[in-house]
């Protein structure tokens, strides 16, 4: 076959494909290669013919060999590029990546507006695979071209926001490098935006400082992009909140976080991150109920604060809300998520105060979670202080021999450590080891003096050691009133301080004062309560007490505080009031059904209401619950006699004559 006739059969293939004879062209292709076997034209028609007659592996075959032959030749990289775009082709998106950068390659010194429409057709694919780096790399390329082509800035404006559109979804497995190209593209686009100040500029603007609050290195790129958008929009409170927020989760608070705080209350009373702020700043200045007051109500506003429900725990500890500490830390735990980065370090910390709030509450199944709570600590199992909660809450859980174990270890290896002579006291104090307990704990405050609980337990330690400690103002009394100054909220240092005047010092006026400020600050303590109101009817202060016993009995749920029901409706009976008697002494027996006095007490109010034949039921139920209660039994008889039940009331005077002989009323009776 000569040149001329070459080139015949290609213009013939040419030809056939062009009126869709694919078949006829693959045979003039044929025809070819006999004579050149090489021919790089008739390998791309066998190409084309091939992918049009549905033969994807020889068409595929055909352009590479054409490739092969010819390298920086457009037609073949079209053809292959057409066949891989087909939608019966899969798994081929990496090949056609290549294929477009060849195709970039070969038009970059040429058809300008070709190379654009490639350049967006490798984007697009990039974006599908979410290769978010390729993308934002390659959108760069076709900026940059653009700019040299002098492109118009609004042009150049809308290229720069299409690029935060295609990597808006990168932040959430970023690496440094996209993230980079996503803040630049942000920066570019904000720079030529033509209304400035407008909406979309700040729309732009509320965008970046979002995206940029994602990084947590940032720090003071975010902190010049509020303070820019502030100058530029000063009514807007959403970048004032946004770095308020960001102090917040950053765990310090310069100066600037506090002027930032009041800045935003300024502008917006009702805003969730400022409430927070203003919490915090309670908290470290010790202001413990207002901290929980204001964190409370920020987080209603603003949920997704982790730090902030942390900073709640804390503060809810500090006033010894132990269980509402722990759900604060349980929402913390929910808002963080997954634990990387600067979260893992919140997260140890949220789990560390969880256990200690548990280990506070100090019953079996409390134990339990803090052990679980602390083995979630990333690396805890080397830090001397988890350990020492550890034995704390084996301690809480019964397991002596394991709590032994870690105090054991925990001297040797760290013997300058308050917590780990501070476990050694408990265990000593748990096993009533007072001497012991007593050179443990005071190891304790020697290493560390500024921890209430070591003082309480010392206080407790001298309380039970002996009269003489108990009695000693150095020992007991001193150790209490130190743990009282340095814990505020301490309900029981008070309560044991009331005992020391009630019971050691005679001071019934100080006692008393003692008891109430434990009960005010613990509702559930009836010790206090109890000891404050019959101290209060000692002292001839009826108001004192009914004040504290009408407080209880307003909150009280059915079934519960029995202890307040009794004291008060005892003084109703007492004073002469039997209806109001009879309603609490009810109320006192739904949360203990089997108190034999109390039914007593009750049928006494019954009596004198006048209601005999229920006073008479509440007499017998007493005496069933407690058949040596002679006077329920005496009553029960005086009022069968009174209700003319004569046989019945001489049957009973006998039953109590014969256990007590010279009981006179059943004498009389009878």
């Amino acid at each position: 076959m000569s040149n001329k006739e070459v080139k015949a059969a290609l213009k013939s293939a040419r030809d056939a494909i062009r009126n869709k004879q694919y078949k006829e062209a693959l045979k003039h292709c044929k025809a070819v290669l006999k004579q050149e076997k090489n021919n790089y034209n008739a390998w791309v028609f066998i190409g084309l013919a091939a992918a049009e007659l549905e033969q994807p592996d020889q068409a595929k075959g055909a352009y590479k060999k054409a490739i092969e032959l010819e390298p920086n030749q457009l037609l073949a990289w079209q053809g292959l590029a057409n066949l891989y775009e087909k939608p019966n082709q899969t798994d081929v998106k990496g090949d056609l990546a290549d294929v477009y950068q060849k195709l970039l390659e070969l038009h970059e010194s040429g058809d300008k507006q070709k190379w654009c429409d490639i350049c967006n057709k490798l984007v697009e694919l990039y974006h599908q695979e979410k290769k978010y780096l390729e993308v934002a790399e390659t959108w760069q390329k076709l900026i940059r071209m653009k700019q040299e082509e002098g492109a118009e800035k609004a042009e150049l404006h809308q290229l720069w926001k299409k690029m935060i559109q295609l990597l808006k979804d990168s932040t959430r497995n970023q690496d440094n490098k996209t993230g980079q190209l996503l803040l630049t593209a942000f920066e570019h686009a904000l720079h030529s935006a033509d209304t400035v100040p407008g909406e979309d500029h700040q729309n732009l603007y509320k965008d970046f400082i979002q995206c940029l609050s994602k990084f947590p290195h940032e720090v003071t790129r975010l902190e010049k992009a509020c303070d820019d958008m502030m100058a530029l929009y000063p009514s807007m409170t959403y970048p004032l909140e946004v770095l308020c927020l960001h102090f917040v989760q950053s765990g310090t608070l310069p100066e600037k976080a506090l002027t930032c705080f009041s800045k935003l209350l300024e502008m917006d009373a009702s805003s969730g991150p400022g409430i927070i702020g203003f919490g915090i700043k309670c908290l470290k200045e010790n202001k413990y109920k207002e901290a929980v007051k204001s964190l409370t109500e920020g987080l209603q506003k603003t949920k997704q604060c982790p730090a902030a429900w942390y900073y709640l725990a804390e503060a809810q500890m500090k006033i010894h809300e132990h269980r509402n500490a722990v759900l604060s830390c349980n929402q913390a735990l929910e808002a963080l998520g997954t634990p990387e980065g600067p979260n893992l370090q919140w997260k140890n910390l949220v789990f560390q105060l969880k256990a200690e709030t548990l280990i506070k509450i100090a019953d079996a199944d409390a134990a339990e979670k803090a052990i679980k709570a602390l083995e979630q600590i990333v690396d805890g199992a080397s830090d001397p202080v988890i350990s020492a909660l550890r034995g704390q809450a084996y301690l809480n859980k019964g397991l002596m021999d394991q709590a032994s174990k870690v105090s054991q270890e925990l001297l040797l290896s760290h013997p300058d450590l308050a917590e780990a002579h501070a476990l050694e006291g408990f265990i000593h104090y748990s096993q009533k080891n007072y001497e012991q307990a007593e050179k443990s704990f005071l190891h304790a405050i020697e290493r560390k003096a500024g921890i209430a609980e070591y003082h309480q337990y010392l206080g407790l330690t001298y309380w039970f050691m002996s009269d003489e400690t108990r009695k000693d103002k150095g020992k007991a009394l001193t150790q209490f009133l130190k743990a009282a100054k340095l814990d505020s909220y301490l309900g029981s240092a008070f309560c044991y301080l009331g005992n020391y005047y009630r019971d050691i010092a005679g001071d019934k006026s100080r006692a008393r004062g003692c008891y109430k400020k434990a009960f005010e600050l613990d509702e559930t303590d009836e010790e206090s309560g109890t000891a404050a109101v019959n101290l209060s009817v000692e002292l001839g202060d009826m108001d004192t007490a009914l004040s504290i016993l009408n407080e209880v009995t307003e909150k009280a749920r059915p079934g519960t505080a029995k202890w307040a029901w009794l004291h008060r409706g005892l003084y109703y009976l007492r004073t002469g009031q039997p209806s109001q008697a009879v309603a609490d002494l009810q109320a006192a027996l739904r949360a203990d059904p089997k108190d034999s006095n109390c039914w007593e007490s009750l049928g006494e109010a019954y009596f004198n209401r006048g209601s005999y034949s229920t006073a008479l039921k509440s007499f017998r139920k007493a005496s069933e619950l407690n058949p040596g209660l002679v006077y329920s039994i005496y009553r029960a008889a005086a009022l069968e006699q009174i209700l003319g039940k004569y046989e019945n009331a001489i049957a009973t005077y006998q039953q109590i004559l014969k256990k007590t002989e010279n009981y006179v009323p059943a004498l009389k009776g009878i």
